[in-house]
């Protein structure tokens, strides 16, 4: 299966100490496409479908890292995939699933937990986290260039699969995010979550990793209330990013994936 590895990075520190040092591509056993000064995260992927030719499409952040047989993981869930539903568009090591469940397991920093439950088969989702995206090729997808900014791409791309009788999956691949904490929900959010109630009004309510969009809105502004009740509880959990991501994959127990590829 060929694989291309696609990032959209504005910042050489943290791609080099994350997504650089997995080790599929610090070994060169997998190419990273990087796309730099995009207006978005959609116009970034678009380009990087357009720059690479692989069967299938890994868009990850710079701020994650794959441990060592990663790769070799993702085949295996592909085919577990495959096995049920050949068409499949789209597949993630984190997302939510068509029950609201949350489908992992992924380590945040942010909030210094392994977040997500562990299905035993792949299951079908309704929204990914963004920091790990994979697509089929042959599914035809492309990326909504209308959509602002660098927020909610991951539900609009499966949003836009289910339209067209798709499907996207998530499922047991363990993922390392080294990712900042937020104190709160900025505008660049909202612009998003105001455009994808437009765009999908008739399929709401839709539920992202991080928030339900709804047709009234209000989920908005109820969970800017929660984030300000809680930010420093939340800020607490962050464990910061200063830790290296080998270090995390250890405690994590996700040093090598490769016998997991295997059994």
């Amino acid at each position: 299966m060929d694989i291309a590895i696609v990032c959209a990075s504005h910042s050489d520190a943290v791609l080099e100490a994350n997504l650089r040092r997995s080790p599929m591509i610090r070994e060169g056993a997998r190419p990273l496409h990087l796309e730099r000064d995009a207006t978005s995260a959609a116009v970034a992927y678009n380009r990087a479908l357009q720059a690479t030719t692989a069967e299938v499409v890994v868009f990850a952040h710079h701020d994650t890292y794959l441990p060592r047989g990663w790769d070799a993981l993702l085949k295996r869930r592909l085919a577990e995939v495959a096995a049920v539903d050949p068409d499949w568009a789209l597949f993630g090591p984190f997302g939510v699933g068509l029950d609201a469940s949350h489908i992992g397991p992924v380590w945040s920093s942010s909030i210094g937990l392994i977040v997500g439950r562990v299905p035993t088969a792949p299951t079908r989702v309704q929204s990914f986290d963004e920091m790990v995206i994979v697509m089929r090729r042959a599914a035809g997808l492309r990326f909504d260039e209308t959509l602002p900014g660098w927020h909610m791409y991951g539900t609009d791309i499966v949003t836009q699969a289910r339209s067209r009788g798709l499907h996207a999956y998530a499922g047991a691949l363990p993922t390392i995010h080294n990712d900042r904490y937020h104190d709160h929900l900025r505008q660049d959010f909202v612009d998003c979550y105001q455009a994808m109630r437009a765009k999908w009004r008739d399929q709401l309510p839709l539920r992202t990793p991080i928030i339900k969009i709804s047709r009234s809105g209000l989920h908005l502004y109820k969970n800017r209330w929660q984030d300000y009740r809680s930010e420093r509880f939340r800020a607490n959990m962050s464990v910061g990013i200063a830790h290296a991501p080998e270090h995390l994959a250890s405690i994590c127990g996700w040093s090598d994936l490769t016998a997991s590829a295997k059994d």
